[in-house]
């Protein structure tokens, strides 16, 4: 048997443990599942994750996850909780302490801090008469699963249940709460899921940039104004403001004859595609790339295309601006 085989069969096989672990984790979900949930919607705190060792790095991201899903969160690490960090605990919170064993001696102030000051206790383990879960208001039972590892020492099948069940956790609060993409960028400004969720607005440029003329200009006229604005495009409005065309270098070739004898709304193209400024920028990329062109303008009320009907050009998005703050 070749090395290479050999990997890639212990790779399948710890999969495929896993999987079968979090089959029977999901088999095994009941009503304290549901009791957990809405113990912690019920709280007027936050949810106080704890967990030692390998179901401590486990309940950090558990933490951070319910955070940045809309339920207040904060991992308290038990061995620092023994030293001033219990003070983080307070009532109108729920505690979710994790033991695969439910006996890791370094949870037991916490444990017994939330009993004397009667602060709701979520415990996970995977022992159902262990300390923790016999002192839990809500026990979640992590199914009999061998870990991954053959010789059942190596924490793997056990923290993955785990995760999976924090996950569980967190999107059952953020659907109750109808958490929308819009929630999830205010605690994501930044990096690509920030740049993903980030709205044609907060790209754009403002009026005050965007190269308008009004029907009748003479199309010398509006060649400057689409030279001195540099976006290669210049907008058309009625009398009233609202943008009625939009004329550009395709434009511009198909009446290269005679062209300073047109006025912009005999040049332009009737109808351009626009975008409304509350989009996500991700949706102008792809109207862009969609239709060939480079640039949208951005128009209140937002509608797919632009008449006389009342849009009035509130903005202008580029496809480099997209593509700067990591929009592709």
């Amino acid at each position: 048997m070749s090395e290479a085989k050999t990997f890639l069969d212990t790779a399948r096989r710890v999969i495929r443990a896993e999987a079968q672990a979090l089959a029977a984790l999901e088999a095994s979900l009941n009503g304290n599942f549901s009791r957990a949930v809405r113990m912690i919607l019920d709280a007027p705190g936050r949810v106080i994750v704890s967990g030692m060792g390998k179901s401590g790095h486990i309940g950090r991201k558990i933490a951070a996850t319910l955070a940045s899903t809309g339920t207040p969160a904060h991992f308290v690490h038990p061995a620092e909780a023994s030293h001033g960090d219990l003070g983080m605990l307070t009532p109108g919170d729920v505690a979710l302490v994790l033991s695969n064993s439910g006996e890791t001696p370094e949870l037991a102030n916490i444990i017994a801090y939330t009993r004397r000051f009667e602060i709701p206790l979520i415990g996970v383990a995977s022992r159902p008469e262990s300390t923790l879960l016999r002192q839990s208001d809500v026990a979640l039972v992590l199914p009999p699963a061998p870990e991954a590892c053959g010789t059942g020492i190596v924490p793997t099948s056990s923290t993955t249940m785990t995760l999976a069940l924090g996950d569980a956790l967190a999107l059952a609060l953020m659907e109750h709460r109808r958490f929308t993409p819009e929630h999830f960028r205010v605690f994501h400004p930044g990096g690509k899921l920030g740049a993903r969720l980030a709205k044609v607005s907060d790209l754009m440029h403002g009026a005050a940039d965007v190269p308008l003329v009004r029907a009748g200009t003479a199309m010398g006229d509006a060649l400057l104004v689409m030279s001195q604005k540099g976006f290669g495009v210049v907008g058309v409005t009625d009398a009233n403001d609202y943008l009625i065309g939009i004329v550009t270098d395709g434009d511009l070739r198909r009446h290269m004859d005679g062209l300073l004898d047109h006025t912009a709304d005999q040049v332009m193209t009737p109808k351009p595609r626009t975008i409304g400024p509350d989009a996500l920028a991700e949706k102008a990329v792809s109207e862009m790339n969609a239709s060939k062109i480079t640039t949208l303008f951005v128009v209140e009320p937002a509608m797919a295309t632009a008449a006389a009907v009342g849009a009035r050009v509130v903005g202008l998005i580029h496809i480099h601006d997209c593509l700067r703050a990591g929009v592709v």
